[in-house]
């Protein structure tokens, strides 16, 4: 099969006479191999890619919501790529997702179109430009909402998509040499979130691939798959590290799929306590979302949440997930929130010092191998002070494992500045930038960052270098500050994967929204990336980022050692802001 990638890239990026060329050479190649599986995709591909709309559509049970993607391809800003500005020959696109439209999605815009809860989301791969867009519709009027799209970007895969690449995997000669077996399909973990593999296509995420994982003895067996060649790229095997976890422990848990949709993803909830006030969410692929925070009624968040989850097995291979956690429906998140967000008195020293909310999100087979577990914290004290957390609790796929979260906080006010501490004195970032935080560098300045507002509050950021006892040890983030904007979404709706899974350098995510050309962020609404970096570790007596079984009583019980990570705003008192 890999024939594929030559020919795909003719039809895509090559300019030829006919494209009745193209037909034929990928017809003649089909016999090449007899995977009646590959050989119905490559049909359906040459079909819509000879057509007006060169589109894949979702298969959908429901007729009306296959109607409404229909529906959408008539909108001309939402089909935009369907063809090379350059070539004028047809792109390969197809829609991966037509979902609800959840509370998260919600901008001013969309609010004021979708206030009859008849709006859905939907969301389009193209395999060309490697390009995600979505666009919001409403069902009852008939019309699109808004369009936006989103580069090097890529949508969590449908059904049809995960069960592909497991099909590819599973029927690989390479896979069953390497495992000594034809592997079933249903052993096959992580197959629909993203991977990449440094030195081939699917490098910092260019081509759209995953990597259905087997487990051998103790041992993970990762087939990365290439969705955009249909073919397998690579494989690579990561230890799963000492005091495996039986099979037998994993049980199954009731999902409460129905009650944290309707109650955390359809809909807000708000708290008011200690002087906080706040809206919270659950999202698709975003986490846990806060919106609308004030202090006092000062106005403080305007929203915050987790992006994306990043983690990496290799520093040289590349290989790893780009994770999304979410709700347990409207979603194909990898990690999903099987149970409702908790709220609870945040106790230091014995007393109340605030509030905590709280939400786990767990896959179906954890503690299992190559399963996960996430969690999301938000710390309200009493003083004004909040901290923004997640962590994670083990086990993962590996015993090598560096995670990245990516944070996306969103300042209130519209007249905010940034400074940094450097040599005790504050520098103002006058333009969209980033920072790789090193605390063995520069001990001194944890502290030493700044929002300041003219119509909110100024708060000094610490960094997390393992002072805020809770097994945290340290984040070592980059920093991000790109400027908010009320006419285009980027990223205050759910974001869809963002970043590759496993860059060591700050190719993360957010440097989308601040290259090629920086913008002017003196007095502007401004939006705080943070991307914290923890490496998981199993060595004993040092457990981090990890999970382990032990026999207690003679029973086997999960022990979890948690990485936590996220930094703290402490609010500046007036006469302190100009300092």
């Amino acid at each position: 099969m890999k024939y594929y990638l030559s020919i795909l890239f003719s039809i895509f990026i090559t300019a030829a006479t006919a494209q009745n060329t193209y037909d034929s050479k990928l017809l003649n190649r089909q016999a090449d191999h007899n995977d009646s599986v590959i050989m119905q995709r490559e049909i359906q591909i040459i079909t819509v890619i000879n057509s007006k709309q060169p589109v894949l559509l979702l298969p959908l049970a429901d007729d009306t919501l296959s109607a409404l993607q229909r529906f959408v391809l008539s909108d001309t800003g939402f089909t935009k790529y369907f063809v090379d500005e350059k070539t004028k020959r047809n792109t390969l696109s197809e829609i991966f997702g037509v979902y609800r439209l959840l509370s998260s999605n919600n901008n001013e815009q969309v609010s004021a179109a979708c206030t009859d809860g008849s709006c859905y989301r939907i969301e389009m791969y193209n395999y060309a430009y490697n390009l995600t867009s979505v666009a919001v519709v409403n069902l009852n009027s008939k019309s699109v909402v808004n369009v936006n799209h989103y580069f090097d970007a890529q949508p969590l895969l449908p059904l049809h998509l995960r069960n592909l690449a497991t099909h590819i995997a599973v029927n690989s000669p390479d896979v069953q040499k390497a495992l000594g077996i034809k592997p079933e399909e249903q052993n096959a973990l992580m197959a629909a979130t993203q991977t990449a593999l440094n030195y081939t296509r699917c490098e910092r995420s260019k081509h759209l691939c995953v990597a259905p994982t087997f487990i051998k003895d103790q041992k993970a067996l990762w087939c990365v798959v290439d969705l955009t060649e249909l073919s397998l790229t690579g494989l690579r095997w990561t230890n799963l590290g000492r005091d495996s976890i039986p099979v037998e422990m994993i049980t199954e848990r009731k999902l409460q799929n129905e009650y944290i949709t309707n109650c955390f993803c359809l809909q807000e909830n708000k708290i008011d306590s200690a002087g906080w006030t706040m809206k919270y969410s659950l999202t698709s692929s975003d986490g846990l979302r806060i919106s609308d925070v004030s202090f006092k009624g000062t106005p403080v968040l305007s929203s915050a949440k987790l992006v994306d989850w990043h983690v990496s097995y290799s520093n040289t291979d590349g290989f790893g997930y780009s994770d999304a956690i979410g709700c347990p429906e409207f979603s194909q998140s990898a990690v999903l929130a099987i149970e409702p967000p908790t709220i609870s008195d945040l106790i230091i020293d014995n007393k109340k010092a605030g509030i905590v909310l709280e939400q786990k999100f767990y896959s179906e087979g954890w503690p299992h191998p190559c399963n996960y577990n996430y969690v999301q914290r938000y710390e309200f004290f009493d003083d004004g002070r909040f901290r923004i957390s997640c962590g994670s609790l083990g086990r993962g796929c590996g015993n090598d494992g560096t995670y990245r979260p990516v944070f996306r906080i969103a300042f209130a006010g519209e007249n905010n500045s940034f400074f940094e501490n450097k040599n005790n004195v504050w520098q103002q970032w006058k333009k969209e930038q980033w920072k790789k935080f090193d605390f063995a560098k520069s001990p001194e300045n944890n502290e030493g960052y700044k929002i300041s507002g003219t119509d909110g509050a100024a708060y000094n950021m610490t960094v997390s270098t393992g002072q805020f006892a809770d097994g945290g040890r340290g984040d070592n983030p980059y920093i991000y500050v790109t400027k908010n904007h009320i006419d285009k979404d980027e990223g205050e709706s759910d974001l869809v994967t963002i970043g590759p899974c496993c860059n060591t350098d700050y190719h993360q995510g957010p440097e989308k929204f601040i290259e090629p050309l920086p913008e002017a962020i003196d007095r502007a609404a401004l939006v705080l990336w943070y991307v914290p970096e923890l490496k998981n570790d199993d060595t004993p007596g040092k457990e981090y980022c990890w999970a382990k079984a032990q026999l207690i009583n003679g029973v086997y019980k999960v022990t979890s050692y948690p990485c936590m990570a996220g930094p703290m705003f402490t609010p500046v008192h007036a006469s302190d802001k100009t300092k």
